[in-house]
């Protein structure tokens, strides 16, 4: 592996962690809140999945980096600024349908882009989407399933779940970015190239959306940064209340 690939494996890694920890803890702000007990149980299962989808990157980027730091540093000792998560995964619980919302859309982009990671010229990588794609194929069918009993429910439960579809459908844009180091990964072999994944991303939501008696909003706002460390202040909340316990007892290990 060449030095250049090396750095830019470890950003990478770092990105695809960031994403996966920062809605993994989103997800677990449910538990205990969820509609019924089954759902309770099912909110704690899929937040354990991408947790530990997270410490299996930052594991990967703590190996490349070989500096000494350990996933726990890449999890609690950094800013938001520091965080390289997409704002879709950022934005606050809301209520039952915003989070079903939400997860549609960051499942079936899970879906595509891990099918295509598994094929990865680097191992790990692909080691690493051959399992989390096992998962994201239940997480899939359980956020659309949610989505098409609320879009297409009762009143209430319709305008509110097109109410999130809306808030949220601008922050979708962003998922399909490239940036000159994840183009870099791409010619290798090694990225994916995300941009080839709208079209086949657009046609599965619409059609899940349009199930569900909603629809499909236009394309006339987007919100980006995430990638380049601006965030939402709704990022900076969530690591005072993840990073506590690491902060307050530097040097802790469970």
């Amino acid at each position: 592996m060449t030095e250049n690939i090396k750095n830019a494996t470890l950003e990478y890694a770092t990105c695809l962690g960031d994403d996966a920890l920062v809605l993994g803890h989103r997800i677990s702000e449910w538990v205990s809140y969820g509609p019924f007990l089954e759902e309770d149980i099912a909110y704690s299962n899929v937040a354990l999945d991408y947790i530990g989808r997270a410490r299996l990157y930052y594991g990967y980027a703590a190996e490349l980096a070989n500096d000494g730091r350990s996933e726990d540093d890449f999890a609690y000792l950094r800013s938001d600024r520091d965080y390289r998560n997409l704002l879709l995964m950022e934005m606050p619980r809301g209520d039952f349908a915003y989070s079903q919302v939400r997860q549609l859309f960051a499942d079936v982009y899970a879906t595509l882009m891990l099918s295509q990671s598994v094929k990865s010229a680097d191992t790990t990588l692909a080691a690493i989407a051959a399992k989390g794609i096992k998962e994201t194929k239940y997480h899939l069918r359980r956020s659309r399933d949610w989505v098409l009993r609320l879009g297409d429910g009762t009143e209430e439960s319709h305008q509110r779940t097109q109410r999130a579809v809306d808030q949220l459908w601008g922050y979708t844009h962003e998922l399909f970015d490239m940036n000159s180091s994840e183009q870099y990964l791409a010619d290798h072999g090694i990225g994916v190239d995300v941009s080839t994944l709208q079209a086949p991303w657009h046609q599965m939501v619409s059609d899940i959306l349009t199930t569900a008696t909603l629809k499909v909003p236009d394309s006339s706002w987007a919100v980006r940064g995430g990638r380049t460390g601006y965030h939402t202040e709704n990022l900076g909340h969530l690591l005072t209340q993840m990073q506590i316990v690491h902060r307050s007892y530097p040097g802790c290990q469970w």
